[in-house]
């Protein structure tokens, strides 16, 4: 999986500056004779040495953050106003991008967009030129282009719902994992599915069962935090990563209030369960006119978790469990999320 980003510029040669290391983040940096690259290593040197609107592109290496990240970028934007500024993440550090770039100054954005590396970088006429033929293919070109930033996005987003899709949960959470090894990251699973789904769709029809889940979708995703991760993995079965910040700082973030970051406390995911009763009353509360006068208050969910390390250390087991877990519920009543441990599932 790798992301493309694309310079639109009549100039001879673009210009872009990487902050923070290459590797692991940029595919092949010499390939192409349209790009000059120039390198930095942090957002401060490539303030004090580069001059004003130089760039055409800025690529800013999550590593290559510091604490005092707005105050940098705030900086960095006001002495690059018309160069593209992007953030590179590691696809565990996503939701944490999203975050950041959503942030703004005054009402100016500090950065434009961010990538999941690898990347590759390219020029709008490198593209159009590598397949059109003749002048009269850049319009057909510039179409193909358009269909490959879709395909794209559709490798990591489930088509109905917006979320993630299964692909993209399993790798998330293979990635978290690994670095929950390094950082003492408590990590947890949820796999829920909403209760009855079959009856719903044949008495109402799959527009109305299409709908359910799309409104499953945005409610769980209100109730989580920045750095969860939501996805649907199939039919009305969705999954949940959720992995608590380590008090350290991981990706430039030097937010005030450190709710969101602490290190295990017990061997509970308490902050989960909460998360998860809370979805669980807010989509049983929830007026659905699709369902009709009685819809509110029909609708329920029902889950299981399973937590890294205490339930498994790696994918699979961490599914296994949480299976396991979604299964008891079913079996004790449903409406119910459990959390698997060891012989033992308690209903939350």
């Amino acid at each position: 999986m790798q992301s493309r980003i694309i310079i639109d510029t009549i100039k001879p040669q673009a210009q872009v500056l990487l902050i923070g290391r290459a590797d692991r983040t940029v595919i092949d940096m010499t390939a192409s004779d349209d790009i000059r690259f120039q390198n930095c290593r942090d957002i401060s040197e490539a303030i004090n040495t580069c001059a004003p609107n130089q760039f055409d592109v800025i690529a800013i290496n999550t590593e290559a953050l510091d604490k005092n990240l707005n105050l940098s970028l705030k900086k960095l934007r006001q002495a690059n106003p018309d160069s593209k500024i992007f953030l590179l993440a590691q696809m565990w550090q996503e939701p944490l991008a999203a975050h950041i770039v959503s942030e703004s100054s005054n009402g100016t954005k500090l950065l434009d967009d961010y990538y999941i590396c690898p990347i590759v970088i390219s020029t709008k006429k490198e593209e159009q030129t590598q397949s059109a033929e003749s002048p009269e293919d850049i319009p057909i070109q510039q179409q193909h282009l358009e269909r490959i930033a879709i395909l794209e996005k559709l490798v990591m987003e489930d088509e109905l719902t917006g979320v993630k899709n299964r692909r993209y949960v399993r790798e998330f959470l293979r990635q978290i994992i690994e670095h929950a090894k390094q950082l003492s990251l408590q990590v947890t699973l949820l796999i829920f599915d909403i209760d009855n789904f079959k009856q719903y769709n044949d008495l109402y029809g799959h527009p109305v069962g299409d709908n359910i889940l799309k409104q499953a979708a945005v409610l769980m995703q209100k109730c989580c935090r920045k750095q969860d991760v939501v996805g649907r993995i199939g039919g009305d079965e969705f999954a949940v990563v959720f992995w608590n910040l380590p008090g350290e700082n991981i990706i430039g973030l030097d937010t005030a209030a450190q709710e969101d970051r602490r290190r295990i406390e017990s061997e509970h995911p308490t902050q989960v369960i909460n998360i998860c009763e809370r979805f669980r009353n807010e989509i049983n509360t929830t007026d659905l006119p699709a369902l009709g006068v009685y819809g509110k208050g029909t609708l329920t969910i029902s889950g299981g978790l399973a937590t890294f390390p205490r339930d498994g250390s790696t994918v699979m087991q961490l599914f296994d469990q949480a299976d396991k877990a979604l299964l008891e519920a079913k079996r004790s009543g449903k409406n119910r999320v459990y959390l698997i441990g060891g012989s033992d599932s308690n209903q939350h």
